[in-house]
């Protein structure tokens, strides 16, 4: 995860810090967002290799944020991570249906959160975003 750019869309302060914190132990870039509308923003700007999303964001939400970014030929490459704590059944199929590669809940499992991170990081080639 050395030297890797994740977006973390989060509008928890307490899940943003815990997600943060576990993976500045990756040696990961972070850049972090509090609502959808900025986190398109920051994947825009940043290009990042892999963008974490709440799904239940206030305004627009993480579903609709992810189909904008699937849908953007600059940035349908990027792997989008889903984080929800509700109902994982309803949420996973949404999710997937919107263009998410996974799904996670919430809270973490901060022992094998940033393991299941860097097993979806490496599922991707170096050059993948060319």
């Amino acid at each position: 995860m050395d030297n890797k750019t994740i977006l973390i869309i989060e509008d928890d302060k307490l899940n943003m810090k815990l997600i943060r914190n576990v993976l500045q132990l990756g040696k990961c870039r972070i850049l972090e967002a509090e609502s959808a509308e900025k986190g398109i923003q920051l994947a825009r700007e940043h290009h990042p290799d892999l963008i974490l999303m709440d799904i239940r964001l206030p305004g627009m939400n993480g579903l609709e944020a992810t189909r904008i970014i699937k849908g953007d030929p600059d940035l349908n490459g990027i792997p989008v991570v889903a984080l929800t704590a509700y109902d994982k059944d309803e949420d996973g199929g949404e999710a997937i249906d919107a263009g998410c590669e996974a799904l996670l809940p919430k809270p973490i499992d901060t022992p094998s959160f940033r393991q299941t991170i860097a097993m979806i990081l490496s599922a991707y080639s170096p050059g993948y975003f060319q």
